[in-house]
């Protein structure tokens, strides 16, 4: 070929080239997701898939023949400058063997070329050794691509076929682009030659293998095409065969049915183009500099310029100008052509990746990229709907709105989207919500407008949400408004400012209505407000200072000023905030608690005599104010001796406080300081011990006082009331010293007697009584297992026991609610305190035992029915306060059968007497769910066969009930329901209870065939069979077998046709008749195609652990000392999504599509999805396939690993996003505490 035809080649070849990237411009392939793809489709090599790639390939297919002469730039540039083409380059194409200047079809030359690879390619670096060290993330990448480099510079053909190899293998594919592909096919072509030869072993590709090595690939990857970029730069970007022969390959992948194909080659090519955005930027001022030193050298006078530096500056910007159209031409084409289609791609982590790169282009490059054109994207994907790629929007904005110089170019969009973003603080995913208050705080500090009050309004209920995360950046965000509030109002000097700043937090506290939450409001400030919250000096201040605050903002002070002293000496987040798994605290954090302990404990010493004596009166501030001693370094007391006249300071204050209180709140709150102070391991634990007993003399003194007239009768009210209340002191003080040695107890017993007999049940008399004496009992209880009783003391004691049990159980069907609850508990309590197991391991005092008897088995039982498991609508309740009442009665439920159950479970009570638990389990599974399922697996640890048994009684008892009342097939569907959910609590390992099963089942069909009694009809149980076989399930082979021939024993023979009868024995058959169909079809049955019966079991196990009570919030307990009876419901885990069977579709199929509309940003502008395509895949033939239909059949397959198949279902499913439904956050209670249910009910 001559230098003419040459000539004309590479005209013709510019041409279609610009023919092509005009097409470009005016239209954008539709993806997968707008059209249906079939097999024909795929394999056909005019579909590429990309406007763009059919572009590249021919420009890269084609390599010109070497001219004398290099092609004009003018006239290439000219067709660049309106087209999205990779362009032409000033950088001569590097070192290496030059093409030979004849046509790509001849033989010799292509053999020649041949020749020259073998040789040149055993010294280059293989697709392999890049792959590996892209895996192992050890290797330094730099040399790798310099390695790569070398060889591309000998052979650039054979450099670039070992980067599509190596494209190729980083996808999972064990195909491999061969020489004569490269050379004779297209990219669509090749890419439908490895799709079918794609032969994975599983559906998992590198860059969705789980675990660390996930991370690890992942980041190689982005650092091999980061550092490829890097190293390209100055030359190899521009030499208009590496980038854009690749960028074409990328493109053609990135529109793959392949899962593997489009995730790899989009993050690839959406990498590079972040590395060209890159070099772009530098090559933008580059070329800024040049034409400013340009223009000031041709600004100059003639005879001063200097010709030679005036015609290298103008080369050196003619250079640079096609350099940035290059490079621009080269980011157009991959924005068009990969990210316009990838950022709404059905896999969330390829939208993800396309947003997170926009973010990166959007700040490196706004020149170019930082216009509503880009930005429509981000307005766009903040209604995605999977967490991530929100996420990864959110962070995007967040670097724009850092950058003061961006907020111009942001308006349009903040008032366009700002609803959007202010309604995401309640996001599903807490992760988002954090960062969009993050992001919304930027906006507060960066833009003029900022947010209005009603706006911030919907960020500030967030300090009280139970993430911790979430909290503290509201925290962050509060703590920013208030201190510009105060910085408005310019103050002298930090005090002032400290002052003016819980003023402005005592306003917020108040108005905000969460009260009872301030320890977490102090939570989120805790990171931000520290120093301000530790001021210790101006709290206590404005509270002992007249007229400083009002009476109300003087309880909120307190309340947040004792929130703060538990932060700082706990270091540790309120209850219902902790996240995981306990953190330990550094060695930092250690120090800080022990200096913050100190300084409280140094400035509250004096000053909290002074606090107590002020508020003495006041209940609410007084009980708070007593918790302060529980966080001092008590030691500090006795380190001086001018701080032991405080401490006598603050007994003196306590015991006024216990003579002028009756609250119970506050009585506790002394009760509790006083056991601390009390305590042996405290050098001046004598000095409290003395005033609490002198306290102990005046209020037994008080009381004895009364007592004989009120055992009498012939008390007045005014003596009934000093009494009374002289009794609830005494009552608190003893759960925290021994009340024996005053010997209170007959005359408590002789009051609940005497009460008893007249009827004149005085709730404010009686339940303080029994209090009285149930503490005397348990201490008692404690001094006989300290020391060596004598016979006649233990007597004694055991008569003391029997006769306030007595009194106890006389109590429990009164109408007095106060009265019978504190009976039952203080039963249960005294029951397991006295039980035969805790004097076991003492021989002595085994006469102690005290085992209930059967009239008060009946008794507890009968509560538990009749107040117990009642609905609490039933309860008549204050319209005012009713939902608190609610959960103080539910709580107060809790308690009692948590006392109970650990009657069943210590051995006071037979464990047939958890019949009554066991029976209601379905119907109360939203109240007491966990207590029962905690004692029903308990009862299996202590007897499994028994506890069988058990179960099997309930569901005999409820179906004996239904057959006395009016039966029905609603209360057999009911009792079937219960049937299940007991089924599930036997476990997987059915070995383990193979024995409980048979004996549940033989003891079922017993009861199904009993003798009838008089006037009963012939084997009225029949039906229980029914309920029966909802166990069977959980049986093994060989026990089918033996209870199938019990049953043909156990039921006469005209019974065996009937229909209960029929249902249990398939119930036994189907297992074994699976085997059989097994047997005989020679083909193991897949995993999934369990048999019928184990299939339904399945679900309904999924059903039970799904259940409705899991959503509810956690309620714990109250009662303090001694909580034997207290319990906690467990904190609720979060309901899985179920999942429901979809219709196989194109996994390419998008989530979000463009408006029509020019004007992305006009106010009624909504989102349009599109509905995708669906594909459905035949099954194939069973039978020996012809040869057509082995083709057909390798297509099939084919599609077996485009994602989205049937039988990998792992992806989790788009949920459908909601700002305001379902995503509040609950607010944490902080009424009761966060003990474990299981520790506090069975340990």
């Amino acid at each position: 070929m001559n230098e003419q035809e040459t000539d004309v080649t590479v005209e013709l070849q510019g041409a279609e080239m610009v023919d092509e990237f005009k097409y470009l411009g005016q239209t954008i392939q539709a993806t997968d997701s707008e059209k249906g793809v079939d097999l024909e489709e795929l394999e056909s090599p005019t579909d590429s898939g990309s406007d763009y790639e059919a572009t590249m390939k021919g420009t890269k297919r084609r390599k010109p023949a070497v001219s004398k002469q290099p092609p004009k730039r003018t006239r290439h540039n000219a067709a660049l400058k309106g087209m999205s083409s990779p362009g032409g380059s000033s950088v001569p194409t590097p070192p290496g063997p030059s093409p030979q200047s004849v046509s790509q079809g001849t033989s010799m030359q292509l053999s020649a070329r041949s020749v020259r690879s073998m040789n040149e390619e055993s010294q280059i670096i293989s697709a392999k050794d890049i792959y590996d060290a892209v895996c192992s993330g050890k290797s330094a990448m730099v040399t790798v691509v310099d390695e790569w480099l070398d060889s591309y510079k000998r052979s650039r053909e054979a450099g670039l076929l070992v980067l599509i190899n190596f494209i190729v293998q980083s996808c999972g594919c064990k195909g491999v682009v061969t020489r004569k592909m490269f050379d004779s096919m297209q990219n669509a072509e090749i890419i439908s030659t490895l799709t079918k030869e794609f032969n994975e072993d599983s559906v998992n590709y590198p860059l969705c293998t789980p675990g660390p090595q996930l991370k690890r690939f992942k980041a190689g990857l982005c650092e091999f095409a980061r550092v490829l970029v890097r190293s390209c730069r100055n030359s190899l970007v521009y030499d208009e065969y590496l980038f854009p022969s690749l960028l074409a390959l990328l493109t053609g992948l990135s529109d793959s049915q392949v899962r593997a194909f489009r995730h790899t080659s989009t993050l690839l090519a959406i990498k590079l183009m972040t590395g060209l955005v890159e070099v772009a930027v530098v090559v933008s001022v580059q070329l800024q500099t040049t034409q400013q030193q340009y223009n000031t050298e041709n600004s100059k006078r003639a005879h001063d310029r200097a010709s030679d530096r005036l015609e290298e500056l103008q080369a050196t910007v003619r250079e640079l100008r096609e350099n940035r159209e290059e490079l621009s031409s080269m980011m157009n084409a991959s924005f068009r052509g990969v990210f316009v289609h990838r950022y709404r791609d059905q896999l969330p982590e390829i939208r993800a990746v396309c947003i997170e790169e926009l973010g990166l282009w959007l700040k490196m490059d706004p020149e170019d990229f930082l216009n509503d054109g880009c930005l429509k994207y981000l307005g766009w994907t903040m209604h995605d709907k999977q967490s991530p790629v929100r996420l990864q929007c959110v962070r995007a904005l967040q670097g724009l709105y850092q950058e003061k110089e961006f907020i111009g170019r942001l308006e349009l969009f903040t008032s366009r989207f700002k609803e959007r973003i202010l309604s995401m603080v309640l996001d599903k995913d807490p992760d988002v919500a954090v960062e969009v208050v993050n992001l919304l705080l930027l906006i507060q500090q960066r833009t003029d407008e900022g947010l209005d009050e009603e706006e911030c309004g919907h960020i500030y209920p967030l300090v009280y949400a139970s993430h911790r995360g979430l909290a503290s950046a509201a925290g962050g965000f509060l703590y920013n408004k208030l201190k510009s509030v105060i910085t408005s109002h310019s103050q002298e000097n930090d005090k002032a400012n400290n002052a003016a700043f819980f003023q402005i937090l005592i306003s917020f506290y108040i108005q905000s209505e969460f009260h009872e939450h301030g320890s977490y409001l102090v939570d989120s400030l805790w990171h931000v407000a520290g120093s301000e919250l530790r001021d210790w000096e101006t709290m206590t201040t404005f509270l002992l200072q007249d007229d400083e605050l009002m009476y109300e903002e003087e309880g909120v002070l307190i309340e947040l000023m004792m929130c703060v002293i538990r932060q700082a000496a706990q270091a540790t987040p309120p209850v219902g905030r902790t996240q995981g798994k306990k953190v330990n605290l550094s060695m930092k954090d250690k120090k800080i608690q022990e200096q913050d302990k100190r300084r409280i404990t140094t400035h509250f010493i004096p000053l909290l005599p002074q606090l107590l004596a002020k508020y003495s009166a006041d209940a609410r501030n007084v009980k708070l104010l007593l918790k302060a001693p529980l966080y001092f370094d008590l030691e500090m007391y006795s380190s001086a001796q001018w701080l032991e006249k405080h401490l006598d300071l603050l007994l003196s204050q306590v015991c006024g406080i216990v003579e002028k209180h009756t609250e119970v709140a506050v009585l506790e709150a002394c009760a509790h300081l006083a056991s601390t102070l009390s305590s042996d391991c405290y050098t001046f634990s004598s000095r409290a011990q003395l005033a609490f007993s002198q306290l102990f003399d005046v209020l037994t003194e008080c009381f004895s006082t009364y007592v004989n007239d009120l055992l009498q009768g012939i008390a007045d009210d005014d003596d009934k009331y000093s009494g009374a209340t002289a009794l609830k002191r005494i009552a608190a003080l003893s759960s925290a010293k021994d009340p024996t040695a005053w010997k209170l107890f007959d005359s408590c017993l002789e009051l609940l007697k005497s009460r008893m007999e007249s009827r004149e049940l005085d709730k404010e008399l009686m339940v303080p009584a029994m209090k009285c004496a149930a503490f005397h009992l348990m201490w008692a209880k404690v001094n006989v297992v300290n020391s060596k009783p004598t016979e006649a003391e233990l007597k004694r004691l055991k008569k003391e026991v029997r006769s306030f049990c007595r009194v106890c159980q006389d109590c429990l069907p009164l109408n007095q609610i106060d009265i019978r609850d504190q009976a039952f508990e203080l039963l249960c309590d005294l029951l397991l305190l006295y039980s035969v197991g805790s004097v076991r391991s003492e021989p002595a005092l085994q006469a102690l035992a005290h085992l209930p008897s059967d009239s008060l088995r009946s008794e507890l039982a009968a509560f538990l029915l009749d107040y117990v498991f009642t609905d609490t609508e039933d309860v008549e309740l204050d319209a005012e306060d009713e939902e608190e009442m609610k959960i103080r009665l539910l709580q107060k439920k809790r308690n009692q059968l948590a006392g109970y159950c650990k009657l069943v479970i210590y051995g006071v009570l037979d464990l047939t007497a958890a019949t009554d638990v066991f029976k209601h389990y379905s119907k109360y599974f939203k109240d007491f769910g966990d207590i029962i399922k905690e004692t029903l697996s308990k009862s299996k640890l202590i007897n499994p066969v028994q506890s069988a048994k058990t179960v099997c009684l309930s569901l005999q008892q409820l179906f004996s009930e239904m057959l006395t009342e009016h039966h029905s097939r609603q209360d057999l569907t009911e009792i079937r329901d219960l049937a299940k959910r007991l089924a599930m609590s036997f476990g997987i390992d059915l070995h383990r209870v193979r024995k409980p099963l048979v004996a549940l089942h033989m003891d079922g069909i017993r009861f199904a065939f009993r003798d009838p009694q008089e006037g009963e009809e012939p084997n009225p149980n029949v039906a229980f069979l029914e309920i029966l076989s909802e166990f069977s399930f959980k049986l093994l082979q060989a026990d089918r077998a033996q209870l199938a021939e019990f049953l043909k024993s156990a039921c006469p023979s005209a019974a065996l046709s009937w229909p209960p009868v029929k249902l249990y024995q398939r119930s036994l058959e189907a297992r074994s008749t699976s085997k059989a169909t097994e047997q005989q079809g020679g083909d193991k049955v897949p995993s999934h195609d369990m048999p019928v019966v184990k299939r339904r079991r399945t679900t309904a196990q999924a059903s039970t652990t799904r259940g409705s009570w899991l959503n509810n919030s956690s309620i714990q307990s109250s009662l303090h000392t001694p909580a034997l009876t207290s319990t906690v419901q467990k904190q609720p885990t979060k309901r899985m999504a179920s999942r429901k069977p979809r219709p196989v579709e194109s996994d390419i199929s998008s989530t979000l599509t463009e408006p029509e509309s020019e004007d992305e940003f006009s106010p009624g502008l909504q989102m349009r999805k599109v509905k995708p395509n669906k594909r459905r895949l035949a099954s194939s033939s069973k039978n020996t396939p012809s040869p057509r239909q082995q083709d057909l059949n390798s297509h099939l397959n084919l599609l077996s690993l485009i994602e989205d198949d049937i039988s990998e279902r792992d992806e989790d499913e788009i949920e459908d996003y909601h700002s305001d439904s379902d995503t509040g956050y609950t607010l944490p209670s902080t009424r009761h505490t966060s003990l474990s249910v299981l520790d506090e009910l069975f340990d």
